[in-house]
């Protein structure tokens, strides 16, 4: 027979129902299945509940009294540490409309009452080990030095390698643990979305200058990447990769970190003037017309 997994390597399950048959009937299933499982009675608690303890998987009713299930989803997944984990709903509610109304929210998957033990189970078992898959995708990435999270299309911070995280929590810092892009950052978004894809630079808590790159864009989310490179760096590989001076490559690199040649004059401490002529030059040997074009170019070979 094999053996029952210890207390402290078993999945944590919360269910959040108001119902205490359905909770006393689910809670003998899920715990007989090895598995721990947390109660909340309302869409309050659960959300009090997961700032002490990040379960595994999320059992959730849809109608409750006071916060129902849809809002209860939208709010637990707002929370960056529960960004990966699966939501389930559980609801009496068959209607199309219902079954679209909680995915949208954050759901994963969709069952209606009366529940079968078995089928539940295998639906716990199933969105698991899909989360776990992704986890250690991300902790790879992370591993590999990948600086990557991704960002619903309002900004909103879906999921990030720790690294990642870690840079995130110096550009934006919400009481509520709610992440979302800085308000340049959603602007700049919008133009990734729209075809223009030059890295941004942004400035952290501590006056660290970060790059904000756009990798790719799925149905759900749009791939971001971070990263913190001195400047010296950039310059030496825009030299050594393309055509350019010296004094070319560090107009070339704060272009490709979005300043403007006001702002690139100020840094370099050049002229208006002269930083338009650098300009002129690096087109002509970028065989561009406009800064755009030179600023994705340069963020190519600066990404690689």
């Amino acid at each position: 027979m094999a053996e029952a997994p210890s207390r402290a390597n078993r999945d944590v399950v919360l269910v959040v129902d108001d119902s205490p048959d359905t909770l006393s009937f689910l809670t003998e299933a899920i715990e007989r299945s090895g598995a721990t499982v947390l109660v909340a009675v309302g869409g309050d608690l659960a959300l009090a509940l997961v700032d002490e303890i990040t379960p595994d998987v999320i059992l959730l009713d849809a109608v409750m009294p006071g916060l129902d299930g849809f809002e209860t989803c939208r709010r637990l997944k707002a929370k960056p540490q529960l960004a990966g984990v699966p939501v389930i709903f559980m609801t009496g509610l068959s209607e199309t409309e219902h079954i679209v109304q909680g995915l949208s929210a954050g759901g994963i998957d969709y069952v209606t009452k009366p529940i079968a033990p078995d089928e539940i189970l295998a639906r716990i078992r199933v969105h698991l080990a899909s989360a776990r898959a992704a986890q250690s995708a991300r902790a790879a990435l992370d591993t590999a030095g990948r600086t990557l999270f991704a960002v619903a299309e309002n900004g909103t911070v879906l999921w990030s390698t720790p690294q990642a995280g870690r840079l995130l929590a110096g550009l934006v810092a919400d009481p509520s643990g709610v992440f979302v892009l800085p308000l340049r950052a959603r602007d700049w978004l919008r133009g990734c979305l729209d075809g223009v894809a030059a890295p941004l630079t942004l400035t952290d808590r501590d006056g660290a200058a970060i790059a904000l790159s756009f990798i790719g864009r799925t149905p759900d989310e749009v791939l971001l990447r971070l990263s913190r490179e001195e400047p010296a760096l950039g310059v030496e590989r825009l030299r050594a990769r393309l055509p350019i001076t010296g004094r070319e490559a560090e107009v070339l690199l704060w272009l490709a970190r979005g300043k403007s040649s006001r702002d690139i004059g100020e840094i370099l401490g050049l002229s208006h003037r002269t930083v338009t002529k650098h300009l002129e030059g690096i087109y002509a040997k970028l065989g561009v017309e406009n800064r755009t074009a030179a600023s994705i170019i340069a963020a190519r070979h600066l990404q690689d």
